[in-house]
């Protein structure tokens, strides 16, 4: 342990950027949804671009954890090389995936009959599809040098590298409405901003230079994937939360106002609640002791009951001025999902426990039990599946989904808070959480 505290003006400087890098991601969602929502068929808009999302996070979600794995491994040139070895062989099984669903038969099969997607909504995702099947080569690298930025605590460049990505998504969006419609023109403009952000992050990482030989034991490459591995399956497993919500939904008498609805709170979720999955890069960048835990889990109070107020607020008085003439989503599907929207509130803190827990397994090296928790999540909705979609209960399908969202996040952090209670003393001392 440390002798020197962590302060919370140390986790504010660490964690805002951060957010404010989230939440940048977050608006170039919200205003290809705003753009989408001004469509003449919005509906089906909104809703391909939704499960195209959804598919698409499923499958992408394993280069997810690059930066955590840049983050905990790379001390040296030789784990640097085999962290890009684990990065090229996630984005090449990527690419592979999402191009059989958008160019073969096994995108009906996905789409139609195990998802249960309207014929027209399906056919609006695999034409978004078709275009984030570019994407993985890039997420991927772009999470390797935002690993090496943010392990400099560099914060601030990662939010600045986003910044330019929204900026540049408004320019793609005007051109791409010559070329493109619906889902696809989204698809579109959110491959070309993460291009550019890639490219950007990449100049800053080179330009931070960390020192590639510090003198510290460096894991082999087989170690190095043995860690990696079940911190991408457990990310490729958490997507199938809102993949098995949508296939719920999307049976259901509602179902394609509901999945429009479900992509429209994602992607505001997103925006808000998003930046709380940084308390993993926080925990294993800056806790070095029990009195550092505490400062991190009051931080996470008070970030997350304000996250909480904001979403009440545009649930309610502010309903019809951020969701209305902000985003341009119509009155009928504003007051469809408002009650669910408001239910969201609690999201926040779930989300942020979680990754607090998550962050404890991964400094521990017991990446295994991430692995378990989204299992348990994803169970929770298959016993679910059935009886809600053979009943129809008389409730909308929005209410519905947002309800199982707040019960799988919550079952997970429950599940990692046993599972961590249940370590030896010695490891809950040295790994605090």
């Amino acid at each position: 342990m440390t002798n020197q505290r962590l302060t919370h003006k140390e986790i504010a400087l660490f964690f805002f950027p951060l957010l404010l890098n989230v939440q940048l991601m977050s608006v170039s969602h919200t205003v290809i949804n705003g753009a989408l929502a001004r469509l003449d068929d919005y509906v089906t808009a909104l809703a391909g671009i939704s499960v195209a999302m959804i598919i698409h996070l499923f499958i992408a979600s394993p280069s997810y954890q690059n930066h955590t794995v840049t983050i905990a491994m790379v001390r040296g040139r030789k784990s640097m090389r085999s962290v890009l070895i684990f990065v090229g062989l996630v984005a090449t099984y990527v690419a592979i995936m999402l191009s059989l669903i958008a160019y073969s038969p096994l995108g009906d099969l996905v789409l139609i009959r195990l998802l249960g997607t309207p014929p027209e909504v399906a056919q609006a995702a695999r034409e978004a599809l078709y275009i984030l099947a570019l994407l993985p080569f890039f997420t991927g690298f772009r999470g390797f040098c935002q690993g090496l930025i943010i392990q400099a605590r560099r914060t601030s460049l990662v939010s600045a590298a986003t910044g330019v990505r929204v900026v540049g998504l408004f320019g793609l969006l005007a051109i791409g409405r010559d070329y493109f419609s619906g889902a696809q023109l989204g698809a579109f403009a959110l491959v070309g901003c993460v291009i550019i952000e890639t490219f950007v992050i990449a100049a800053f990482a080179w330009k931070v230079h960390l020192p590639l030989e510090r003198g510290e034991a460096e894991k082999t490459t087989g170690e190095i994937l043995r860690y990696s591995f079940p911190l991408a399956y457990s990310s490729c497993l958490q997507q199938t939360i809102p993949l098995l919500i949508s296939s719920i939904i999307g049976r259901l008498a509602d179902g394609p106002l509901a999945l429009a609805a479900f992509g429209v709170i994602r992607g505001f979720l997103f925006l808000l609640a998003g930046p709380m999955r940084n308390l993993q890069q926080v925990y294993l960048t800056l806790v070095k002791s029990i009195d550092d835990y505490k400062k991190v889990i009051r931080f996470n109070l008070l970030t997350a009951t304000g996250m909480g107020v904001v979403i009440l607020l545009t649930a309610g008085p502010l309903n019809e001025l951020i969701l209305g003439q902000f985003l341009g989503v119509e009155a009928d599907l504003r007051h469809y999902l408002r009650w669910p929207l408001a239910s969201c509130a609690l999201f926040p803190i779930l989300y942020g426990a979680t990754n607090l827990l998550r962050g404890w397994f991964a400094g521990a090296h017991q990446t295994g039990q991430l692995g378990c928790s989204t299992i348990l999540k994803s169970s929770f909705l298959l016993l679910a599946w059935w009886p809600i979609v053979v009943l129809q209960p008389p409730v909308s399908g929005i209410t519905i989904g947002i309800g199982l969202l707040l019960c799988a996040e919550s079952l997970e952090a429950i599940y990692l808070r046993i599972q961590r209670q249940r370590q030896p003393e010695k490891l809950r001392q040295l790994a605090p959480l």
